[in-house]
């Protein structure tokens, strides 16, 4: 570790930020993974903190108590300037399945016509690529993944909508994502996921974590409502492969 110089400010009573150089870069993702995973194995052990990786930055939360920010920030800078072999982490690629029917892909005529591509070219873009996954967020299971091709950077749109579907995948500048419920949201929305991306019953309800990666597949109309189906009925089997972290 001690790859890049950090700082550390107080987010409230209960929190504090780390922040690495503000940018989206892989290598500062997997900096900031590793840190995270050190403290939780070796510093910060009690199910009482809350560790928040994304994009560049940490968030560390301690709700029992409010925190000494001096005395944290200064254990924090020495902890990240130790030289630790950090045990490797699992990494996983997932495989989703989407179906950009023009019905689901509501903006793919438009981003077609803006484009000059096709909407079979902008679909195969989306498919080729592999996104990693840099936060998750803004609501329960809303993976942000990085990695977007220069083709399909499209500014969000001017005018959000009042209700986006849950499963649909939307693309936002540098990024794509998947909804995991209905809500307002801005994203240029070119197809709809067939696998729920948030489950509150389940026992790890976003299975789905920061720094893995995501690749998706298209799917035709009727694969999508097979797949919806044995989703909603617990038998659809995820495709996971796991890399070498």
């Amino acid at each position: 570790m001690n790859s890049y110089p950090i700082s550390i400010r107080p987010f409230g009573i209960h929190a504090i930020l780390l922040e690495w150089p503000s940018r989206v870069d892989v290598a500062i993702l997997e900096d900031i993974l590793q840190f995270t995973q050190y403290i939780k194995e070796c510093c910060l052990k009690g199910e009482e903190w809350e560790i928040v990786p994304a994009y560049n930055s940490v968030t560390l939360i301690y709700r029992e108590a409010p925190i000494d920010f001096k005395e944290l920030k200064t254990k924090l800078l020495d902890w990240y300037k130790e030289d630790i072999k950090v045990v490797k982490r699992q990494k996983n690629l997932w495989r989703l399945p989407v179906c950009y029917d023009e019905d689901f892909g509501i903006d793919l005529k438009e981003l077609s016509e803006k484009s000059g591509n096709t909407i079979d070219e902008l679909v195969k873009l989306h498919t080729s690529h592999i996104y990693t996954v840099f936060g998750i967020g803004f609501l329960p299971g809303f993976t942000y993944l990085g990695g977007v091709p220069e083709e399909l950077q499209f500014n969000r749109r001017p005018e959000p909508r009042s209700k986006v579907l849950k499963g649909s995948v939307g693309l936002a500048g540098k990024q794509t994502g998947i909804y995991p419920q209905d809500s307002p949201g801005g994203w240029n929305i070119i197809g709809k996921c067939s696998v729920p991306m948030f489950d509150p019953k389940a026992k790890e309800p976003c299975f789905i974590s920061v720094g893995d990666q995501v690749q998706f597949h298209k799917i035709t109309k009727a694969e999508f409502d097979l797949y919806e189906i044995e989703s909603e009925v617990g038998i659809y089997k995820l495709e996971k492969i796991v890399l070498d972290a």
